[in-house]
């Protein structure tokens, strides 16, 4: 733990939290807990936390949308993870715009942009 101070936002006095062990937004294992990939943790706050799992699943679509544009195997040439994709963006964005304050790891208009990417892909069958 860095001090008891979140590594995103700089809030202190509030409990920290760091994910290392689960599964990304397709379904694929991830590990960050092994040495050799977690070199140097982060510990975040309750808010940041949830937005860390928001980045987390935006960067897993934006990749496999990057793969699907530049013609490779993507997880979102199948016609229901494109469609919970799509989903997932919206509700990501629907969060961050509640939001009091913006995030520091995510910006709305990233997700906004995806968003229209998506939206003018040629949803598979």
């Amino acid at each position: 733990m860095d001090n008891g101070i979140c590594q995103a936002c700089g809030a202190s006095g509030g409990p920290l939290m760091k994910f290392s062990l689960g599964k990304d937004f397709f379904g694929r294992p991830y590990d960050r807990l092994s040495p050799s990939s977690d070199q140097s943790p982060k510990w975040y706050c309750a808010a940041c936390s949830m937005h860390k799992n928001l980045q987390r699943d935006f960067r897993d679509i934006r990749a496999e949308y990057d793969k699907l544009s530049a013609g490779q195997g993507s997880e979102l040439s199948k016609g229901d993870e494109f469609l919970r994709a799509s989903v997932r963006l919206r509700e990501i964005m629907t969060i961050l715009s509640a939001a009091q304050e913006p995030s520091t790891l995510l910006a709305g208009q990233d997700v906004k942009l995806l968003m229209e990417r998506l939206n003018t892909a040629t949803m598979p069958v």
